[in-house]
């Protein structure tokens, strides 16, 4: 996807817009630095004013991140997204795990009937490694492979709009898996029957029970949580 040259009538506006669309179809990923303000002035064919301005804009809007010395790196796959992420980091992890569950529910409801034959074999294969990583009793990975299993039932969704939700509320069940690992091993093995549960009605297309499994996972984090009172 080339850069072109803004119209002239609003020429920031279509600099901004231009390199928004790079950063949300992913031609600048998350966590990478975009190309130097020599290159950007050249393929937009503006002046350097412009530029600077448009990453202004974006900076502001937290997609993207001017590192003194360092360049400029997208730290957000959108506006929304990093809005997202600020509040994220300031609330109470029950009040982001109770949202996150409605959004759960409806994504595991949208896995059944939308998953492909790719899709149940990323969650299967998603299954088995998890039960590797409690047998070996490797903690941190056992919370990345939940985070894994989770973006993978969200992901068979194919729902963008319920995809770039539900990952601005991860690091927050990142942090909230992180929390109750210890005392789900405290009273037994992890309970991959919820898991197993999932993934058996996403791959029988049912998406009523998809939808009660999907909650039993997410209630089992806040029960861990204890009583908010």
């Amino acid at each position: 996807m080339p850069l072109e040259t803004p119209r002239r009538a609003s020429v920031i506006g279509d600099v901004i817009t231009q390199m928004e669309t790079m950063v949300v179809s992913g031609e600048w990923p998350v966590g990478t630095r975009i190309p130097p303000e020599p290159e950007l002035v050249a393929a937009l064919g503006v002046g350097r004013n412009s530029v600077r301005e448009a990453v202004r804009a974006l900076a502001h809007s937290g997609m993207l991140e001017v590192r003194q010395g360092d360049g400029t790196w997208v730290r957000a796959a959108s506006g929304l997204g990093a809005a997202l992420d600020r509040y994220v980091r300031r609330a109470d992890a029950r009040h982001v795990l109770e949202v996150r569950r409605g959004l759960e529910r409806e994504a595991a409801r949208l896995a059944a009937r939308n998953r492909t034959a790719d899709d149940l074999a990323g969650l299967t294969a998603a299954l088995g490694r998890q039960h590797e990583l409690a047998a070996a009793d490797d903690r941190d990975g056992f919370v990345r492979g939940d985070l894994a299993f989770h973006r993978l039932v969200t992901a068979a969704a194919h729902n963008p709009v319920l995809t770039e939700l539900l990952e601005h509320l991860g690091d927050a069940l990142g942090a909230t898996i992180a929390l109750t690992v210890d005392e789900q091993h405290a009273v037994g093995s992890p309970l991959f029957h919820v898991h197993t549960d999932l993934v058996e009605a996403i791959r029988a297309g049912d998406a009523e029970t998809a939808g009660r499994a999907s909650d039993a996972l997410l209630d089992e984090l806040l029960a861990l949580l204890g009583d908010p009172t």
